[in-house]
This record gives structure tokens, C-alpha cells and sequence, in this order.
């Protein structure tokens, strides 16, 4: 059953058609901000009209006669009514306001014909105490006689058109000549090819035809009808100078009135066309993985590069390698070593910042070298293929809103991205507990050479000075002040010999360590500005399609 069939055989329910217009509101809400505005404007249209009719009188039913000139609608508003009440015209065009006649008291109507923007001088009351219970099964209804759609006058156009947006049921008029009216056909009837349930079309002036002819007509007009997508909506043959003939069209409006169903009928109509509408916005979920590992492992790359992460994690492990000399090599050189300038301290990133959620200390930017234009150029590529690969599964309206979101913190990047470097802890904050030690240990090899040494210049000295020399021990042949200068010295050398390989591989763990630990920041860094706001869009659509599929009552 397709849209059209069920609006015209199911029974409309309040609730249910509430649970609509509320999804589609909420539709609007989440989609506004990121599809174009022009595409969204029968939604809004439909969702203030709503609230608007709702609002109102559901006792009285709005009909509308519709029609182009000549037609005979008003001879037909008139016969209706029973009443001359709108002038047919002689002369075109005729008067560009709408008429209404009301069955049954006009106060309780007022209002109702105020939101349809009726003028108060227009409306008419049909009933009256002279015609007893005649007209009561058409009490509550509002019958209005529009101005004509093909009027060459604009603003009659314009009337037409927003008066057919408020009305709760629609009866076309036509006649035998222009029934097949191109303009008719395609700027109105294709154009309510969901409102099939409260829609009416009327063969008016059918007294000129004989009845063989008359069923040809209404034949062929049924055909046209169905070409516009208004399948099985009822023709009835009709004449405003035989009241015989409008009889069937009388039966049909009392159903209507009887029924106090039209309005929500047309609500239902109007959210099922819309929901059409919006549904080619709408296309398959977003798949889980919106944005796959591997774009985000490029977008990281590329922002990695950009950051001077191969060049930071470079100076750390020159870092590794300047402060572990300064703790354990030979006491003598540590102090010219020191001299020379730290590899982190020349980008400013000697220390590890701390911040917590409440401190307002300002983050220094580093000295990392600018990113040179081939690597903006590769960020910027990264980034539209963030978006592009969000996009694919969705339908086309949604690419433009992806395509800003991921580009929408391309200004704070370059910032967020050095604040990233300066905050991330480097590992080099704790010096190993090795280093110390062997510290310790050439501070006492250098105390043995210097005792030894001390030893062998005492010894010259007394020997100079003509004293007694001191028999110190020896160590087979050698004395053990020579031994202990030696030793000293060769110990501290072999010491350092041994030790920079172990440091050489301490810095390069400290260069992997680093570059994890940087690019694990810059990742966050491209999550936060690049793939958190296309996410927010694709859970904008993810519940925009929720709320479709209510609004469409899928």
C-alpha cells in the first residue's frame, strides 16, 4: 500500500499523527543547522501550520472550491449554499479575496476563519431558524470559493496558493472544455498526489453534456487523474443549474462534516508529502566505522608531520643522550658537557607542562620549526578525506555540511597542535636510576686516580726536598700509587666505553617512547578538531533518520 492509499483507507489518529509532527520537528531541529535552508521550508511550513490548526476548532471542516476561470466554482458555492453569496464573474479577473459560508453558528468559526485569513465582510452564515433541521448535516462545515488560479492577476495566484495550504479538504472544479488544463494537471493536481484522501474533483457544468458523453468525460478525467497520482480520487458530475445534479457532491461533503476527520486527514497528507520530500535527503545508515582506522591514521600522520613530531622525538633522544653524559661520564668533561645547550630546552620543551581542569596557566608555545607549505598542503588533503569519507554512504545534501565541519577548527589546528607537544610528557623527567649509580661510581674512580696521583706527587716531593722517601706497598712489580692512578683513569674510560651503547640504546627507546606519546597527542588533537565535529553531523542524520522513519510512519 503506498502512501496515497493509506491516507485515503486508514483511519487518521490524533495521537499518531502528534507522534509525527513531533518527529518531524525534532527532524528539523537536528538537520536544520546543516541542510540548506530552502530544502527545509515545507517542513517548517507544515510543523507551524500544524501547531496552528490544531489549535483550533475540529468540529468545523474547511472546504475549499478551487478552480480556473470559467469553471463555474462560484455559480457552484452559490447553488451549494443556496444562496447568492459570491458574485460570478462576467468580467475577469473577479475579486481576489475568498468567500466562506458557514452551516451553523459563525462565532465558534471565527476564529478558524481568522487563522485562514478570511475577511470579516466575506463570511456568510448559512443556517437559519427558517430552515429547521434542512441544513444540519452540513452544520460545522466552512466552505470557501477561492479566486481563480490562472487569474492574470499575481496577487490572485498567490492567495490561491497559500489558502490551499490551510485548508482541510479540496474540491477542484472543472468543466468539459478545460478539464485537461495543462496548468491545472501540472502546477496543482500532480501536486497533491498524497492528499488523495481529501481531495474531491468536480465535473461542473456536466447539464451540457448528454449522459453518454458525460461518462466519456469523466472517464478520461479519471485517467489524467491517475497520470498525476490521484488514483481512484472521486469525479463527480455535477451542475450549479440542476440541483438535482449536485447531489452526489452534497452526499460527499455531509460524509466529510459527519466524519470531523478532514483536518487531520489533511495533516496526514501534508506530513506524508513532506516525509517524501525529506526522504531524498535521507539514505542508508552511517556505517559504524563513519571514519575508518585508516583515514584517521593518515589524518594523524599528516598532522604528526606538520607538529614536528619526527623532529621532537629526534631531539629527545638527543636529549637522552646529552643528559645521560652529563650524569655518567667522567666527572672532569660533565662540566664542559653541561655548557652545551640542551636539545629540549632549544624548543622549549625541557619539562612536561601540568595542567589539571582547573588551572588557567598559560601554555608557552615551543620553538618547533613552522609546518612548510607541503605539509599544510597535506593536512588540508587529510582532512577533506575525513570528510569525503564520511560522506560517501550519505545522500549528496549532506557532503557541503561534512566538508565545513571538518574544516570548521582548520584555523585553531596548528595552535592546538603545539600546545599538544608542549603538554605531552616526554619521558625524560625521571633520569633512570642507573645513572646515578654510575655516577657514584665515577666519582669514585676519579677519587682513586686522584689519591694515587696524590700519592706519586708526595712522593716527588719529598724526594726533591731531600727526605726520606715513604716505602709504599706494591702490587706485584708496580707501586699501588701508580696502580691506583691507572686504574682510576682506565676504569673511568672503559666505564664510559661500555656504557654508550646502552645509552645509545636508552635513546632510541626514549625516541620511540616520545613519538608514541606525541602522535598519541596529536591524534587526539586531529579527533577533537577534525573527526569529532563530522561525527556530531553524522549523529545529526542518525537522528534525523529516526525521526523520518516516524514521520513517514515506516
Amino acid at each position: 500500500m503506498n502512501l496515497v492509499q493509506k491516507s485515503r483507507d486508514e483511519s487518521v489518529d490524533a495521537e499518531s499523527l502528534a507522534r509525527r509532527l513531533e518527529a518531524l520537528a525534532r527532524f528539523l531541529r537536528v538537520a536544520d543547522p546543516y541542510l540548506p535552508d530552502g530544502e527545509l521550508v515545507a517542513a517548517h511550513t507544515l510543523v507551524e501550520r500544524a501547531s496552528g490548526r490544531l489549535t483550533l476548532s475540529l468540529d468545523h471542516t474547511v472546504v475549499a472550491l478551487a478552480g480556473s476561470t470559467g469553471s463555474g466554482k462560484s455559480s457552484l458555492f452559490n447553488a451549494l449554499a443556496r444562496f447568492k453569496l459570491s458574485p460570478v464573474g462576467v468580467r475577469r479577473p473577479t475579486t481576489g479575496t475568498a468567500h466562506a459560508v458557514v452551516w451553523g453558528p459563525l462565532e465558534p468559526a471565527n476564529r478558524l476563519l481568522d487563522w485562514v485569513g478570511v475577511l470579516p465582510r466575506q463570511r456568510f452564515v448559512r443556517e437559519s431558524a427558517l430552515d429547521g433541521d434542512d441544513e444540519a448535516t452540513l452544520r460545522g462545515l466552512i466552505l470557501l470559493d477561492l479566486p481563480d488560479f490562472d487569474s492574470i492577476e499575481r496577487a490572485h495566484q498567490l492567495e490561491v496558493d497559500r489558502l490551499l495550504g490551510l485548508v482541510d479538504q479540496i474540491v477542484w472544479v472543472v468543466d468539459p472544455q478545460k478539464y485537461g488544463d495543462r496548468v491545472l494537471h501540472q502546477a496543482y493536481l500532480s501536486q497533491f498526489s498524497t492528499h488523495a484522501g481529501v481531495t474531491i474533483v468536480v465535473l461542473n457544468q456536466a447539464d451540457r453534456l448528454t449522459p453518454a458523453d458525460t461518462e466519456v468525460v469523466r472517464s478520461d478525467l479519471a485517467r489524467l487523474l491517475e497520470e498525476d497520482g490521484l488514483t481512484d480520487t472521486p469525479v463527480i458530475a455535477t451542475s450549479a443549474k440542476q440541483p438535482g445534479m449536485l447531489s452526489d457532491l452534497r452526499s460527499a461533503l455531509e460524509s466529510t462534516v459527519a466524519n470531523r476527520k478532514a483536518a487531520l486527514r489533511r495533516l496526514a497528507a501534508d506530513l506524508d508529502a513532506v516525509g517524501e520530500d525529506l526522504g531524498a535527503m535521507i539514505g542508508p545508515p552511517a556505517a559504524e566505522d563513519e571514519v575508518d582506522r585508516t583515514t584517521v591514521r593518515q589524518l594523524c600522520d599528516a598532522l604528526a608531520e606538520s607538529a614536528g613530531v619526527p623532529g621532537v622525538a629526534d631531539s629527545t633522544a638527543a636529549a637522552y643522550r646529552h643528559r645521560a653524559a652529563a650524569a655518567t661520564g667522567w666527572p672532569l668533561v660533565r662540566g664542559l658537557r653541561r655548557l652545551r645547550p640542551d636539545p629540549l630546552r632549544k624548543l622549549h620543551l625541557a619539562e612536561p607542562v601540568k595542567t589539571d581542569s582547573v588551572s588557567t596557566d598559560v601554555v608557552p608555545r615551543t620553538s618547533v620549526p613552522e609546518a612548510d607549505a607541503a605539509q599544510k598542503s597535506a593536512v588540508g588533503l587529510t582532512v577533506r578525506a575525513v570528510a569525503a569519507r564520511a560522506a560517501a554512504p550519505l545522500p549528496e545534501v549532506w557532503s557541503p555540511s561534512l566538508n565545513s565541519a571538518a574544516r570548521s577548527k582548520a584555523a585553531d589546528l596548528p595552535d592546538a597542535l603545539d600546545r599538544a607537544v608542549a603538554q605531552t610528557d616526554l619521558g625524560l623527567e625521571q633520569p633512570p636510576a642507573w645513572w646515578r649509580a654510575v655516577g657514584v661510581l665515577q666519582w669514585v674512580l676519579l677519587a682513586t686516580a686522584a689519591a694515587g696521583l696524590g700519592w706519586l706527587i708526595l712522593g716527588y716531593a719529598l724526594t726533591a726536598l731531600g727526605l726520606p722517601e715513604i716505602d709504599g706497598p706494591t702490587v706485584g712489580v708496580v707501586p699501588l700509587p701508580t696502580l691506583l692512578l691507572l686504574s682510576g683513569l682506565a676504569g673511568g674510560l672503559l666505564l664510559w666505553l661500555v656504557l654508550r651503547p646502552i645509552i645509545e640504546a636508552g635513546a632510541r627507546r626514549a625516541r620511540r617512547r616520545a613519538e608514541l606519546r606525541l602522535r598519541a597527542a596529536v591524534t587526539e588533537v586531529g579527533r577533537g578538531y577534525v573527526v569529532a565535529p563530522v561525527r556530531e553531523v553524522l549523529n545529526a542524520y542518525a537522528q534525523a533518520r529516526e525521526a523520518l522513519s516516524v514521520v513517514r510512519a515506516e
